[in-house]
C-alpha cells in the first residue's frame, strides 16, 4: 500500500470495514443459523433497540421501507423477530427479537468479538483504544455534515467533534 491513492483515510476506511465484513460473514455462515448478512444487521438493530418501528429501520439499515417490510416478513417467518401494535399508535408496527433471535444475536456478537480481537491482533491496548475514540470523532464529525447528529452544535466543517477526540487520534 505504497501509493497515495491506498493511503487516503476513506480508502483505508472503506477496505479496513469491507475485511471486517468479510470475515464476520464467513464466520457467521459457520454458524449454520441461516441468517443473510442483510438479516444480521436487521437482527443488531432490534436487539439494540427493542420495539424500533419498521420506519426506523430503513433509517438505520439505510434501506427502502418496503425492503425493510419483506426483510422483516421473512424473518418473523423464520422466528427471529416478531411484529407488535405499538401501545401509544396501533396504526403503528413495533419490531421485538423472539428467544430464538436473542439466542442467535448472542452468537453474532461473540462473532464479532473474535473478529475485533483478530483486527486489531497486535496492536497495543492504548493504541486499540485510539482507534475507536478516532473513529467516533469521525463518525461524529461526519454525522454532523448529513444532519443525523442530534445535538447539532457545529455546522458542517466548522470543526471537531471533541478537543478530547481529537487529542487521543493527533497522539496516535
Amino acid at each position: 500500500m505504497n501509493s497515495d491513492r491506498q493511503q487516503t483515510l476513506g480508502f483505508l476506511v472503506h477496505a479496513a470495514g469491507r475485511l471486517v465484513r468479510k470475515s464476520f460473514e464467513r464466520r457467521a455462515d459457520g454458524l449454520g443459523l441461516g441468517m443473510s448478512s442483510s438479516q444480521w444487521r436487521l437482527l443488531f438493530w432490534v436487539a439494540k433497540e427493542e420495539g424500533v418501528t419498521q420506519a426506523r429501520l430503513a433509517e438505520l439499515l439505510e434501506i427502502e421501507p418496503i425492503s425493510v417490510s419483506r426483510l422483516i416478513d421473512r424473518m418473523v417467518q423464520n422466528g427471529w423477530i416478531e411484529r407488535r401494535s405499538d401501545a401509544t399508535d396501533r396504526r403503528v408496527r413495533v419490531i421485538f427479537t423472539t428467544k430464538k433471535g436473542r439466542d442467535a444475536y448472542a452468537e453474532l456478537k461473540a462473532v464479532a468479538r473474535q473478529v475485533s480481537d483478530e483486527a486489531l491482533d497486535g496492536l497495543p491496548e492504548e493504541t486499540r483504544q485510539a482507534l475507536v475514540k478516532g473513529l467516533e470523532a469521525l463518525i461524529e464529525n461526519l454525522s454532523l455534515c448529513d444532519g443525523t447528529n442530534a445535538s447539532g452544535e457545529l455546522p458542517c466543517g466548522s470543526g471537531r467533534a471533541t478537543d478530547a477526540k481529537n487529542d487521543t487520534l493527533e497522539s496516535a
